[in-house]
């Protein structure tokens, strides 16, 4: 099938579209409701159908006889340990960790949060959550105790999973004196907390709440699936807000399992038995759809790497694991490989590695620079491929569809709307603009299986979110244009979420607590170029009145504060003082000129600034910044 027949077909008749695509799921019960308007403008996608996420990724790829492939490799450069599942055994060791979630309490649409590092068990314990009915939600192991007890409190979870510790090429991260101070913060409390001890470091257990992990499993006896409603939680993925509160985006069984097995095969090329690498984390939605799910329900082999593109043991690293397992075709951010460009800039690392198996390298999470891909096309002889989603959507909204005859690909764009995503582009006032005009990306509703159509526990926010904006359509928060010929330009944010190294962090939480500081009078957080890692914050502070306190103490101080609340993973390094900030004459910060002046980009002053001169104040101050290339 062509990409032109299956995009018009999507759009003109998504309910005929997406019910021939879930006749490739194994359903406990056929849908015969494919499609359902909600008078709020969101949907339901297969209402009365019924399945279980964890069977269609272990037990019916064993029915089908994958049960001696490998399923999962677990590869782990900064412990030298690697391991293999074949999905008989993967399927035996989620069974019983399952039964051990059951005897502990843990039934049907009960929440676990699931801290941990890049480890099998995570994997397991998320598909264990599933095989019951649970809702788990992953918490990235590099957030701070406060955004653990944040998500804790949000999340009410039954049972909390943790390890002893993380690795961070040669240090050791203890988790469980982070999750220890989470919950004295938290008002909710889990009745249990189970914790996977690693040998790098043993964590202190509370009687009557901790549990070993192993010797917990132990005793515990495997359990089958329970057949869950289409529209059931699977999972919940908490993601920055505007506000400073978490996002906690829910992801609902029936069609994130019809979105999974459609992107693998149509988007990713990937057939039953090709060996995928997802290169991210279980904390992100990558690590969910990409890693776990995705690569599970359509029958590959899935890598999971406890590692980093460089000083893993250096940038051979992700070359020697595609050589070692074969890996058919793999996903992971711009910044990682911006990364290994300038460890190996003529790529000799490279070419001391097999890539024959390789057929193509997509990218995402961030804007994908020209230099950075023409550099990976050369020195891999591979297509390279930029695609973009979101942590909402759960699964590519553009990209290249190589599974589909006649998918084009252009460099230097995000490339077209895969079927399913009617993406438009809106001016202020909602009206729609022609090619090459840009405004505010957005996708026409109704919104394709996969995408969450709620946030846990505050369904209005959720509509005031995406839905109200522009009626009729889902507000992507992305700015960026379309060309004549369909292909998406995404050109950055629209509110104040900046992209880290391919991880959304909030600058207005930032903000929040440099403003906490005893000598900040006023602040704007920003987010400007960084050559690796895309984008990092940047405080431009003013202080109060007879304050003396130096650049450099205050850049300490904030550095603790912002580690200590948010984590290092915010990489906030970067504060300048100012005598005071750009701003409308109604008090407004302009943020935008901030970030263009701060980029080196020409920037037109708006006019309703209160005072012009202000702007060449900031410039001056900011003169020294490197710039984007």
């Amino acid at each position: 099938m062509t990409y032109q027949h299956s995009y018009a077909q999507s759009i003109a008749d998504p309910a005929a579209f997406w019910a021939e695509q879930a006749e490739s799921l194994a359903w406990y019960r056929k849908p015969s409701l494919t499609l359902q308007d909600n008078p709020d403008g969101t949907h339901r996608w297969f209402a009365d159908g019924r399945l279980n996420s964890c069977y269609l990724a272990l037990d019916r790829q064993i029915e089908l006889g994958r049960g001696e492939q490998l399923a999962l490799i677990y590869d782990s450069p900064v412990t030298g340990v690697q391991q293999a599942f074949t999905y008989h055994q993967l399927r035996d060791e989620v069974a019983r960790l399952a039964g051990l979630l059951r005897q502990l309490g843990v039934g049907k649409g009960d929440g676990v949060i699931i801290y941990m590092p890049m480890v099998p068990q995570a994997a397991m314990a998320m598909l264990a959550c599933a095989r019951i009915g649970a809702v788990h939600s992953v918490v990235f192991g590099g957030f701070a105790a406060n955004e653990l007890a944040l998500r804790i409190d949000d999340a009410r979870p039954t049972l909390l999973l943790t390890a002893s510790c993380g690795l961070e090429f040669e240090r050791v991260i203890e988790y469980k004196p982070l999750v220890d101070r989470a919950l004295q913060v938290a008002r909710h409390q889990p009745r249990n907390v189970l914790v996977l001890q690693r040998p790098q470091a043993r964590a202190q257990l509370q009687a009557g709440r901790d549990l070993d992990w192993q010797q917990a499993l132990a005793s515990a006896a495997p359990v089958a699936p329970v057949e869950l409603d289409a529209g059931d939680p699977l999972y919940i993925m908490y993601t920055s807000g505007t506000t400073g509160k978490p996002k906690g985006i829910v992801r609902e069984n029936g069609g994130n399992a019809v979105a999974l097995c459609y992107a693998m095969r149509h988007i990713y090329g990937m057939q039953a038995g090709d060996v995928w690498w997802g290169i991210s984390d279980v904390g992100w939605v990558v690590g969910h759809s990409l890693i776990v799910y995705g690569p599970l329900m359509s029958g590959c082999t899935t890598v999971f790497y406890e590692g980093k593109p460089i000083r893993t043991p250096d940038a051979s690293a992700y070359w020697r694991v595609v050589e070692q397992y074969k890996v058919n075709a793999l996903f992971c951010a711009p910044t990682a490989m911006r990364a290994i460009r300038k460890e190996d800039p003529d790529g000799e690392l490279i070419r001391k590695h097999d890539l024959s198996s390789l057929r193509q390298l997509f990218l995402a999470g961030e804007k994908l620079d020209s230099s950075t891909h023409q550099w990976l096309e050369r020195v891999t002889g591979k297509p390279v491929h930029d695609h973009w989603w979101q942590t909402e959507t759960g699964w590519p909204v553009t990209a290249p569809c190589v599974g589909l005859e006649g998918s084009a690909a252009r460099p230097g764009s995000s490339n077209r709307a895969v079927p399913g995503y009617h993406v438009r582009v809106l001016d202020d006032d909602g009206h729609l603009l022609g090619p090459d005009q840009q405004g505010s990306i957005v996708i026409a509703l109704p919104l394709p299986p996969g995408c969450s159509q709620t946030l846990w526990g505050d369904h209005e926010r959720y509509l005031q979110a995406y839905l109200h904006t522009y009626p009729g359509y889902y507000h992507t928060g992305d700015g960026g244009y379309l060309d004549e010929e369909g292909f998406v330009y995404i050109m950055g944010r629209t509110d104040d979420v900046i992209n880290v190294s391919g991880h959304r962090l909030s600058t207005g939480e930032m903000e929040d607590l440099v403003a906490r500081h005893p000598a900040v009078a006023e602040c704007a957080v920003i987010g400007v170029h960084d050559e690796i890692k895309g984008q990092v914050p940047l405080a431009l502070v003013v202080l109060k009145d007879g304050e003396g306190i130096a650049e450099a103490q205050l850049l300490v101080e904030l550095v603790g504060s912002v580690r200590e609340e948010i984590g290092a993973l915010a990489c906030f390094n970067r504060v300048r003082l100012v005598k005071r900030l750009p701003k409308t004459r109604s008090g407004k910060i302009l943020r935008a000129v901030l970030r263009k002046i701060a980029d080196g980009q020409a920037y037109v002053p708006p006019s309703t600034l209160d005072d012009p001169a202000v702007l060449g104040e900031i410039e001056a101050v900011l003169a020294d910044l490197p710039r984007a290339g």
